[in-house]
């Protein structure tokens, strides 16, 4: 997801756009400890999805 569709969404959709990344991250990392993880590019798309969600959130906090 790109940092401009993120700065339109408000903080409730941030949060649960955060808690699906989330689920996914962690059934990304069950699939790969089974070894039937398809698409291993995904965890990271899906890490830095994160980390760009936190720092939107933190931006804000710091902006107001």
């Amino acid at each position: 997801m790109k940092f401009v569709e993120l700065k339109q969404k408000s903080e409730a959709e941030l949060q649960e756009e955060l808690d699906g990344l989330y689920q996914e991250q962690f059934a990304l990392r069950m699939q790969k400890a089974v070894g039937q993880l398809a698409r291993p590019d995904r965890v990271k798309k899906v890490r830095r999805d994160i980390a760009r969600i936190h720092t939107l959130i933190n931006e804000r906090k710091l902006a107001g």
